[in-house]
């Protein structure tokens, strides 16, 4: 089958892509969905107390704002409630191709296009969008002994709901954005819990309440006041890049209102010690829950800051040699966003591989890749966010690869491709500014690489990504004829 876009993921990238590029008259398009069910983020992930940190009503499209929101801060079933609706009243079910997993890709020279393999069949397309999220692979440490484990083990992001955690001795490896929300919700069912950290995180209240009716009513009947609450969330949020990127010397002020609020919820000085990070707030991502540290200081909970040194059939050891008995095992340990941003194998010009190249690289504007004609990417790297909602980041970015592909499908255009210049030349002064930032600072975290690089996030106001991608700068790219 031959298609002008194959878009590949169904999560808010995919279906934002999709709208824009209905709107723009492009219609021969196709969603790859490997999974059975389309939904991205907020269907893979339904773990206990699964939410988002961001406000509700800042979590959607701009074009597609809800009134019905619950919650000041969403969670995972009303987020993919939220989605089945986008796909439901921009009627994109037909485009989606559910259970059709990506398997290679490489550009062809002689026609311009992309060759595509799936577990469902072959097909060509102008122009690839690749929406597979950086946060799609869950990351499990290699632990030894950690194939002898003969209890049930699991990653949050795959949760077993059929494993009844009721009287079991439970083990949490990793503290991260997931452990926060699942840890207090199965605290009161389990026998022991045993909290496996590595390093604490700064953790913030979480101000989130019901929306009242009233607000409900006037958020539905009056347009403005709607965009107006939006846009306060947005500006507050906004401010924060303050801290993070411009002033990092600021983050020891609110380093100290974090402390505070650790010291008001648990009351024991040493588990207290325990959970005191040894950095500057904001250097690894700042988490946002109130009933956190409560269920930490639960008799039957223990924060376990050794390592491990090996998992047996039904324990864990410790660095410190203490053997541990374990009946669950819950991974808690992130996603591995160095493969996240290229999860097939996807080949540009001289068979040259995505992977590889993003790693060394990056790409430009966070969407193309030099060496990759007629392909595009939403939240590529240096487009995440540790203050805003990356749904403003989603549309910054479609809006951008929308342009680009009506460039590409007129008549006479072979290919459209970055300038190496270009590209390097926009990643050079990225990590410029990222050297300043608080994310630079001395810890280790998810963001940097193994070379310390930051692929990860965008190291200013969202405002200014927006500005670098509202209309697609041709003069940077090498356009081809036929």
């Amino acid at each position: 089958m031959n298609y002008d876009v194959v878009i590949i993921g169904s999560g808010f990238g995919g279906l934002c892509s999709a709208i824009k590029l209905r709107e723009a008259g492009i219609d021969n398009i196709v969603i790859l969905e490997k999974d059975e069910a389309f939904g991205g983020t907020w269907r893979v992930n339904h773990y206990p107390g699964a939410a988002c940190d961001v406000p509700s009503h800042l979590y959607s499209f701009s074009f597609a704002q809800n009134a019905g929101w619950s919650r000041l801060f969403p969670r995972q079933d009303e987020l993919l409630a939220y989605t089945e609706r986008i796909v439901r009243d921009y009627e994109l079910a037909p485009l989606i191709r559910l259970g059709t997993t990506l398997k290679s890709a490489y550009f062809d020279e002689a026609d311009g296009c992309w060759h595509i393999e799936t577990n469902k069949g072959s097909m060509t397309a102008r122009a690839i969008v690749s929406a597979f999220g950086a946060l799609s692979r869950p990351s499990i440490p290699h632990i030894k002994g950690i194939e002898e484990f003969r209890g049930e083990s699991f990653h949050s992001a795959v949760w077993k709901h059929d494993v009844d955690l009721r009287g079991k001795r439970v083990a949490v490896i990793g503290n991260g954005a997931s452990a926060v929300q699942f840890i207090p919700e199965i605290v009161p069912k389990v026998a022991s819990l045993d909290h496996y950290q590595r390093t604490a995180h700064w953790v913030l209240p979480r101000p989130d309440r019901p929306v009242r009716g009233v607000e409900k009513w006037l958020l539905e009947h009056a347009k403005p006041l709607q965009n107006l609450y939006r846009a306060k969330h947005y500006s507050f949020y906004e401010s924060r890049a303050l801290i993070f990127v411009f002033a990092p010397w600021f983050a020891r002020l609110v380093q100290w209102e974090a402390k505070r609020f650790l010291k008001k919820q648990v009351a024991d000085p040493a588990l207290r010690a325990k959970l005191t990070p040894g950095y500057v707030l904001g250097c690894k991502r700042v988490l946002l829950a109130s009933n956190y540290y409560p269920a930490l200081t639960q008799p039957h909970v223990s924060v376990q800051t050794d390592g491990i040194s090996e998992i047996r059939a039904h324990s864990i050891v410790t660095s410190r040699g203490e053997e541990r008995p374990v009946d669950v095992l819950i991974f808690a340990t992130g996603f591995d966003v160095a493969h996240g941003m290229a999860q097939a194998d996807i080949r540009g010009r001289n068979g040259r591989e995505l992977g590889r190249a993003l790693a060394e690289d990056g790409a430009y504007k966070g969407c193309t890749v030099a060496g990759f004609p007629n392909f595009f990417m939403i939240t590529g790297p240096n487009t995440g966010l540790g203050h805003n909602s990356m749904i403003y980041m989603i549309e910054s970015g479609a809006r951008y690869a929308v342009d680009a592909v009506r460039h590409l499908l007129r008549k006479g255009v072979h290919s459209i491709e970055v300038h190496d210049r270009a590209q390097r030349a926009y990643n050079d002064a990225l990590q410029r500014r990222l050297r300043s930032t608080v994310w630079n600072t001395g810890c280790k975290s998810w963001y940097l690489d193994a070379q310390g690089r930051n692929f990860v996030l965008w190291p200013g106001f969202t405002f200014h990504y927006r500005r670098i991608t509202k209309r697609f700068d041709s003069n940077n790219y090498n356009i081809q004829g036929r």
